[in-house]
């Protein structure tokens, strides 16, 4: 029997269930991965906002990385909710010379408006995570947050997605939710080309969970071996079924359905 990729998520709790390690490791194990985890941080929450966030000390972060890959193994992993520098330090610090694809997803605001990284965690992540990632994976705010340009024009988000590169990062995938117009359109930059993905944009308030979905869905794919654009293209795929199939729970932003692994 050929053993399933070993996919790690770095990422806090979310006690409603909706993004967070839970959405991470439905997808995980959704398309045929085994999933693993670090948390980062307990919070209280549901589809209406965040309640409290507890962080878990640094070290604790960094042993939970250390003894599964000692142990298991990983094919690769994917960051989340970092909450602060010490945290984005202690997992740069135990990342840094893995060989080890990492999917980074620069967490920022929640969609209810909570601050989830503060100043210090976002000139660490690009500092120091940035650096690391074999693809990072900001949304407008969040791509402009890193760079400190307005990021808003298909013209920005490859300006964006290029810097991002030149501060390190393998590739760039400037993802378009939080945008206007009939379709969401999501930019990579590989390093080399830009590729446009187009997606309906789906008109539901169900769409928590949508970002960690999408970086829990590339990680997969990488650790499964697919090449970088082929992993993008599926995994977007995935979030526009998992949206479409929500459950329709709670009464603020709800979160995705588990679709078909395949269309």
């Amino acid at each position: 029997m050929t053993a399933p990729a070993r996919i790690l998520t770095i990422a806090g709790s979310d006690s409603g269930g909706g993004a967070g390690i839970a959405a991470d490791l439905r997808t995980i194990v959704n398309l045929g991965g085994f999933g693993m985890l670090a948390v980062t941080a307990v919070t209280a929450q549901n589809t209406l906002g965040v309640f409290g966030i507890w962080p878990l000390a640094p070290d604790a972060v960094a042993q939970q990385i250390a003894v599964v890959r000692s142990d298991i193994g990983l094919d690769a992993a994917k960051t989340g909710m970092l909450v602060d520098a010490g945290i984005v330090c202690a997992v740069a610090d135990v990342w840094e010379g893995s060989g080890v694809p990492l999917v980074v997803d620069p967490i920022l605001i929640s969609a209810s408006g909570t601050r989830l990284l503060d100043e210090a965690g976002v000139c660490a992540v690009r500092e120091r995570l940035v650096p690391l990632a074999s693809v990072v994976t900001p949304n407008l705010a969040e791509a402009a947050a890193l760079t400190g340009w307005e990021v808003e024009s298909l013209s920005s988000r490859e300006r964006a997605a290029r810097r991002l590169v030149e501060m390190g990062a393998r590739a760039a995938l400037i993802t378009g939710g939080h945008g206007s117009g009939a379709d969401v359109v999501d930019l990579l930059f590989d390093g080399r080309e830009v590729t446009l993905f187009h997606s309906p944009r789906q008109d539901t308030r169900h769409t928590h969970g949508t970002g960690c979905t999408l970086s829990a869905a590339i990680a997969t794919a990488l650790g499964q071996g697919l090449p970088l654009r082929e992993a993008v293209a599926r995994s977007i795929a995935y979030v526009q079924r998992a949206i479409q199939s929500g459950p329709g729970l709670g009464t603020g932003h709800g979160p995705l359905g588990i679709p078909s692994p395949e269309p």
